[in-house]
């Protein structure tokens, strides 16, 4: 779906000037703004973060302020489903068509997931996008505002963290085809780029040294894992006042083949490299 590129040019100086002064919120042009850019990210015609055709990323501030906007239009109230109530500002969402979602798998309003795409018992907060093909897996978290791609596995309790505020920071991003293995954590806007491999327990934040380890130099990322990387957990000595002590990183150990499907090379790379999910 494309973004809708008019309607967020009529709503962003609106939101803006909302964000700036909240007394607009009382004001019927400046409270639709906020409610019609929600209603645009629960379909999917807006996004918080889009790709150009170079592949690089742009953050859309704008569109967490309307975000942020909406929690203050709103209050508490009782809602239910079926034998279940709940408590919250934010509407229940019905399963959004052609999206499978298992008990008690949750999909926030607010957020948008493309039909073909399923989502176990886990659960997609408001303002993410999760592309078609993709599998949330059980108890695994997809954070406010974060961009999931199209045919992406994020494996049994997989955290990919929410990045809300501040408004201009950019959303944690996992790109097509990637793979994230069990219980591994994914926070702070880091960028796992296309058909990347996460083994289980990896723990990438904004800081986290991502070291390519498969030359004779190791080369260090931060905040990004190259297309195609094998990463695993792993630890480097660091040197503190009360001794030396091993600090966590990430290791690039090696790359997806080109000679096979998706499937398949994933199931390789797992094996060739040793990595658990």
């Amino acid at each position: 779906m494309k973004f809708d590129h008019d309607l967020a040019a009529r709503l962003k100086p609106l939101i803006e000037a909302t964000f700036a002064d909240r007394s607009l919120l009382k004001v019927y042009d400046y409270e639709y703004a906020v409610l019609d850019a929600l209603t645009a990210l629960d379909a999917g015609t807006l996004r918080v973060a889009t790709r150009d055709d170079a592949g690089e990323w742009t953050v859309h501030p704008w569109l967490k302020q309307a975000i942020l906007l909406y929690f203050a239009l709103r209050t508490n109230e009782r809602s239910t489903s079926g034998p279940l109530e709940f408590n919250d500002k934010i509407p229940v969402k019905a399963p959004p068509p052609g999206v499978r979602v298992v008990p008690p798998g949750t999909v926030r309003y607010g957020s948008h997931v493309e039909p073909g795409a399923v989502v176990m018992p886990g659960y997609v907060n408001i303002g993410a996008w999760v592309g078609s093909g993709t599998m949330v897996d059980t108890w695994a978290t997809v954070g406010s505002c974060a961009q999931i791609g199209r045919d992406v596995h994020l494996s049994g309790g997989v955290g990919i963290g929410g990045v809300l505020e501040p408004p201009g920071a950019r959303p944690v991003i996992i790109e097509d085809g990637a793979f994230v293995g069990s219980r591994a954590i994914v926070v702070e806007g880091v960028l796992v780029e296309r058909e990347a491999v996460l083994g289980a327990g990896v723990v990438l934040t904004a800081s986290t040294p991502i070291v390519d380890v498969t030359g004779p130099e190791p080369v260090e990322f931060r905040g990004r894992v190259p297309a195609r990387s094998v990463v695993i957990a792993g630890s480097r000595t660091k040197r503190f006042p009360a001794g030396e002590f091993g600090v966590p990183c990430a290791l690039v150990i090696g790359k997806r083949t080109e000679s096979t499907d998706r499937k398949t090379s994933l199931e390789m790379a797992l094996r060739d490299h040793g990595v658990s999910v």
